[in-house]
């Protein structure tokens, strides 16, 4: 009895919690609005219909990432760090399957990734290994092989066959003749995602996972196949942006989906997702994606004589807006009692 006072002390979600995750969800959608009036107000350029879709289209592969990202981040196993590896294989293992024609390889390369996914999830899942430490090792692994494979080469799709052309023009395919394919991806993915977590046995078991490992484990909740299924789904995602990525750069190597890793994080913890498991939900996630591609975008158009916000300094940005959120998260949710972000 002595024992169980604690556990139910430590998993008990106070009466506000609704409430706070509301007002997190609420806030990264203000700072959209005013981030809009910042564009609106430095630049005429912003609110041209070209400005805004490219700032649309950089942001769509990034919010695929994060929809399945926050699947890990709500099991309370923080971050994938083998994310660009998984993009990078998905995408190359696509090119290299196009001799088997456009649909082979497509599933080929989001098979790849999946199988990278589901060994992340038994080892995590299943073994209790660090999840930092184990996708840190897999990227190790993942950049290694790729570029043994190809002997450090980068490899071509054929512009001669018509799988080649295909795959070249799927990143810009405008389905339904004007939605770009990235965007359909991503409403579907985000849709999806809400559902899943929201609606469904299995997201009601991932966040009490996420908020009590042993809780979940004591109420008979499969926690080791919930944290395994999280990393999968996450590495399907990350599969289908690698090859979306892939198209575009028209070349499969082993640096497509550098930087991913930190990047949908941020937008993830800007959403609203706890890094301590079991609080956010997909809709902040896109809001925290939003804002990503909003500020990016914004520092594109900021000139002031010669000087021009490179990408040095929007990595310097984004790392102290994860900074910044992290370190307010941690400090409100140990005020009210929730525990550390």
């Amino acid at each position: 009895m002595s024992e169980a006072a604690p556990i139910q002390e430590r998993t008990r979600p106070p009466g506000g919690s609704r409430f706070y995750e509301a007002l997190n969800v609420l806030g990264v959608y203000v700072l959209v609005v005013a981030l809009f009036a910042l564009g609106c107000a430095i630049s005429r350029e912003f609110l041209t219909p070209d400005n805004l879709m490219n700032a649309l289209r950089a942001v769509t592969l990034m919010g695929i990432v994060s929809v399945g990202l926050a699947f890990v981040t709500y099991s309370r196993h923080y971050v994938d760090l083998s994310i660009p590896g998984i993009m990078a294989l998905s995408g190359t293992v696509a090119v290299w399957a196009l001799d088997y024609g456009i649909v082979a390889s497509l599933v080929i390369g989001v098979a790849a990734g999946v199988l990278i996914g589901l060994i992340n999830g038994v080892v995590i899942g299943y073994l209790r290994l660090n999840p930092i430490i184990w996708t840190l090792a897999m990227m190790s692994v993942l950049s290694g092989v790729i570029r043994w494979a190809y002997a450090g080469r980068q490899i071509y799709p054929d512009r001669a066959t018509q799988a080649g052309r295909a795959f070249l023009a799927l990143y810009h395919f405008q389905a339904f003749g004007f939605l770009p394919l990235p965007v359909l991806i991503l409403l579907i993915a985000a849709a999806a995602g809400y559902f899943i977590m929201r609606r469904t046995g299995y997201g009601a078991q991932l966040k009490l996972t996420g908020s009590s490992y042993e809780v979940a484990r004591l109420t008979g909740v499969n926690v080791r196949r919930a944290v395994a299924a999280a990393f999968v789904i996450s590495a399907a995602a990350s599969s289908i942006a690698g090859i979306l990525l892939t198209s575009f750069n028209k070349v499969g190597a082993v640096y497509i989906g550098q930087g991913y890793d930190f990047r949908t994080i941020t937008a993830v913890v800007l959403g609203g997702m706890a890094l301590a498991g079991g609080r956010g939900n997909i809709v902040g996630v896109i809001g925290g994606v939003t804002v990503i591609g909003l500020m990016n975008n914004i520092m594109s158009l900021v000139r002031i004589g010669d000087f021009v916000i490179g990408e040095f300094q929007k990595n310097i940005v984004q790392g102290a807006v994860f900074i910044l959120v992290v370190g307010i998260n941690s400090y409100s949710r140990r005020r009210t009692g929730m525990g550390d972000a």
